[in-house]
């Protein structure tokens, strides 16, 4: 990771700054000075021009041209690969302090690319090694792994907390050029505050564990809740399971699309377009894989969680029918969670970081709301 962290170093300089560096190269000068000439020198950044540019490429406008920002020369593919980032450090409970040193060594390793090259094996995001014990090359190059084996080293640091953030980074990458994080610092920051106030609660999440069993305060009760199934293994099909005669061809083709996509890795913000593919970003969230599944009977169903339960019609918990949306986590009106119905009181969701898509029983749901959408059913 490191042949490209000292490439980087030097992108970062502009032509009169690299003309120093060469003229104190000449003189002797090491790798601190180097990196110390591309350090902002507690210069700001434009917290409000990132935040402009994050709303834009997570709100799905894509990047904004009048927006300019140094360090993010390409936000259209490093935006989702920092919010991948933060929001796998929301999911283990790491601190906003963690995140942003996270962010801050994932820019400086690979500017919030997913490489497929570096510095001997090193790879992905954090330039992580293969032969070091990181991974295997295919891990190394899911943002989700990558970031979560980043947050577990930190969490081995003791004292990180303490540390200053090129200091904690240092400390889990052992770079040769232990100073050049702390420039990307201001940027960080601005990132990890950006992109928590596009995530649920403002990237404060309730635990994303399921709820209690429906009927319970504040929850429905379904008709069936799947308790005959047992324990049903991640990413598997109940033995036994098969989709209800009853439901109509259009939610039929979409429980058999989503039923295809068992087993792929959950990826907070992904398209669910390529689920099997090599791109993590192709794999689904919760409400991807339901917009995904929709669109192959040809039912639209608008992006996120928050808009899809105020489409189609409300129906009751006890009267459900193959392919309703269950809403779950947060409150009704706001829910957080979202999983279609397939009949026999199971439930078909991509739940959270770190886990698959996979079958649920419905008494494992805190059902918040149920929609029902006509052109489903027609």
């Amino acid at each position: 990771m490191k042949a490209v962290a000292a490439t980087i170093g030097v992108l970062c300089l502009s032509p009169l700054l690299l003309a120093t560096t060469a003229a104190m190269a000449a003189a002797g000068s090491g790798p601190a000075s180097r990196s110390a000439a591309c350090t902002p020198g507690g210069t700001s950044v434009d917290t409000a021009a990132v935040a402009k540019q994050v709303a834009s490429i997570l709100g799905g406008q894509g990047s904004d041209s009048t927006v300019r920002v140094e360090g993010l020369e390409l936000p259209d593919e490093q935006i989702p690969h920092a919010k991948t980032i933060v929001a796998t450090g929301i999911a283990l409970k790491i601190p906003e302090r963690g995140q942003v040193v996270a962010l801050a060594t994932a820019i400086q390793e690979s500017r919030l690319r997913n490489l497929t090259y570096g510095d001997r094996d090193s790879l992905g995001l954090f330039q992580q090694r293969p032969s070091q014990g990181w991974g295997t090359p295919e891990q190394i190059r899911d943002p989700v792994y990558a970031s979560t084996k980043f947050y577990k080293g930190l969490l081995e640091v003791k004292g990180w907390q303490q540390m200053t953030i090129t200091q904690a980074a240092q400390a889990v990458q052992r770079s040769g050029y232990p100073d050049a994080y702390a420039q990307w610092e201001p940027l960080s920051r601005a990132l990890q505050q950006a992109i928590a106030k596009t995530l649920p609660n403002g990237g404060n999440q309730p635990s994303q564990e399921p709820g209690p069993t429906p009927g319970g305060s504040g929850g429905c009760k379904p008709g069936e809740n799947g308790a005959d199934w047992g324990t049903i293994p991640e990413g598997t099909v109940p033995d036994g399971y098969k989709i209800p005669a009853d439901a109509s061809p259009k939610a039929r083709t979409a429980i058999d699309w989503a039923m295809h996509q068992l087993g792929t890795m959950y990826q907070w913000g992904g398209s669910c377009n390529a689920p099997h593919g090599p791109d993590p970003m192709g794999r689904c969230d919760c409400s991807s894989l339901m917009q995904q599944a929709y669109a192959k009977a040809g039912v639209q169903l608008t992006r996120t969680t928050y808009t899809q339960v105020n489409e189609g019609d409300a129906v009751p918990a006890n009267a459900l029918k193959p392919g309703d949306l269950l809403f779950t986590r947060g409150t009704a009106a706001v829910p957080e969670h979202v999983g279609m119905y397939i009949g026999a009181g199971l439930v078909i969701n991509a739940p959270r970081t770190t886990k698959p898509v996979r079958i649920e029983k419905v008494g494992d749901w805190q059902i918040l709301a149920v929609r029902r959408i006509p052109a489903l059913n027609s």
